[in-house]
């Protein structure tokens, strides 16, 4: 399987589908929260999002689709182009697909020994390697202590800088070997995938992308559409909370004459929606997810 969604029946269910209605799914990788849109659909049309060339090959053939190759932060961009707005609902499944983590080339996955990319666009620039081969000390340390909330990243960025002083560090294996005597003890899976996803947001610039979403979000739906959001990190829920709750991402709520929040969405659930313990044991990506659900005022 290309990819196992988190939360699939909630999240559908959340966006309280009209079949007739037009929806995004902003994030399709394996086409699992699509083709749940497509089944609740009699004439609507779906326009799914993804940046991995690698999901394409998942492309459902129903003619209710167009799936674009493009990180979801362009999406006001096509749906212009494609006359598709307003929307009825919008859909981010956010992070790393089931696939990316299994292709050890790719570096996702702390399990294999990979070129150390990280890109989920291919065509990207930027990688892994560029990163620790490049980067001063100071911005590494930023980028681990920010990025993956770790306390040594000053150790962390050191070691890095030391070792390649010698050679490139091209591999996920190698990068794992120079930082090792900075995982605690008995703990070392958890302090590597860490490191990873720190590396992993540098490179794909995940929390400028998701801003630059998020803000259009009010745009592209409709009056009582929903916004519906799946997160797996701190950082990230975060911003979706406090732009849901606040309309910023700082969380600071700014009132109007009358003393009313001025936010475009209210929440469908107070608390966020996670997932039972039968699909934590089932998938292990379902530990961290949180599902948020709002509708546009």
């Amino acid at each position: 399987m290309y990819h196992n969604p988190v939360l699939l029946k909630e999240s559908i269910e959340g966006l309280n589908i009209r079949e007739n209605g037009i929806y995004v799914d902003a994030t399709y990788g394996g086409g699992g929260h699509s083709n749940q849109i497509l089944k609740n659909f009699k004439n609507g049309s779906l326009i799914a999002f993804d940046q991995d060339q690698d999901a394409l090959e998942n492309k459902l053939d129903d003619e209710r689709l167009i799936l674009i190759n493009q990180n979801f932060r362009y999406m006001r961009n096509f749906l212009k182009l494609y006359k598709a707005f307003p929307v009825d609902g919008i859909l981010a499944d956010l992070g790393v697909s089931s696939h990316q983590f299994d292709v050890a080339e790719r570096g996702f996955s702390v399990r294999f020994d990979g070129d150390l990319d990280l890109r989920m666009n291919q065509r990207g620039d930027l990688t892994a390697s560029r990163i620790v081969n490049t980067y001063q000390v100071n911005k590494l340390r930023d980028i681990f202590y920010r990025y993956g909330d770790l306390k040594n990243a000053g150790k962390i960025s050191f070691l890095i800088e030391k070792a390649r002083s010698g050679n490139e560090i091209k591999t996920t294996g190698q990068l794992k070997e120079i930082i090792q005597s900075c995982a605690p003890r008995n703990q070392e899976n958890k302090f590597f995938a860490k490191v990873f996803q720190a590396l992993r947001i540098e490179v794909n610039d995940e929390l400028g992308a998701l801003e630059d979403f998020l803000k259009q979000t009010p745009e592209m739906l409709k009056s009582g559409g929903r916004l519906v959001v799946i997160s797996y990190h701190s950082l990230e829920d975060r911003l979706v909370k406090n732009f849901i709750k606040s309309g910023n991402f700082e969380g600071k709520a700014e009132k109007d004459f009358y003393g009313n929040i001025q936010t475009h969405f209210q929440l469908v659930s107070r608390k966020p929606i996670v997932p039972s313990e039968k699909e934590i044991i089932e998938n292990n990506r379902a530990r961290s997810a949180k599902l948020r659900i709002a509708e546009k005022k």
